[in-house]
């Protein structure tokens, strides 16, 4: 059973670059399983910044949707897996199913499987994630479904993670 980290924090409050720097002392090679899809001139400069910050020691791996199957695939190929963020795989599973009833529950089935994925692994994980439940309650019922979705979810794998950090300003703050 590998170490789970779960890093959670607001918008730019650091959550990235802390969970990199705990990724680094784990050596090279080192794993980062990004989740974002670049839609827009914005994500895509959104996405090199963060490439920009990683040197030589990390293999990219790209996946917004199959994320249990390819942790199991990276598993043991690296030092170190660093997901981020599990928030945007969280997006991109609700853009894919918004319009079923059961949106909510089939993709938290799918966070299910990913704890127990987690569970399994050799490799320890560093997961990012967004702390969304802060702030006034959206005026729209995919907002809203989102932020629920996020906060269940994040619980979920806080309850499986050996370890929980919150960043607020840069600062992290272990919880777990």
């Amino acid at each position: 059973m590998s170490r789970i980290i779960l890093v959670t924090g607001g918008a730019r409050s650091g959550k990235s670059g802390f969970a990199e720097h705990l990724a680094l002392s784990h050596g090279a090679p080192r794993c980062y399983l990004a989740t974002a899809q670049a839609w827009d001139k914005e994500m895509q400069e959104r996405i090199e910044r963060h490439r920009k910050r990683r040197n030589d020691g990390w293999q990219t791996v790209e996946e917004p949707l199959q994320l249990a199957s390819t942790l199991t695939r990276l598993d043991g190929g690296c030092r170190v897996i660093l997901v981020d963020c599990v928030t945007l795989w969280l997006t991109n599973l609700l853009l894919a199913r918004e319009q079923e009833p059961d949106a909510e529950e089939q993709i938290i089935a799918l966070v299910r499987d990913l704890t127990e994925q987690l569970r399994r692994m050799t490799t320890p994980v560093i997961l990012v994630t967004n702390e969304v439940g802060s702030g006034i309650v959206p005026e729209n019922r995919l907002a809203r479904l989102f932020r629920d979705l996020a906060g269940r979810a994040n619980q979920l794998l806080a309850a499986a993670a050996d370890e929980v950090q919150v960043v607020i300003s840069g600062l992290p703050l272990k919880l777990k």
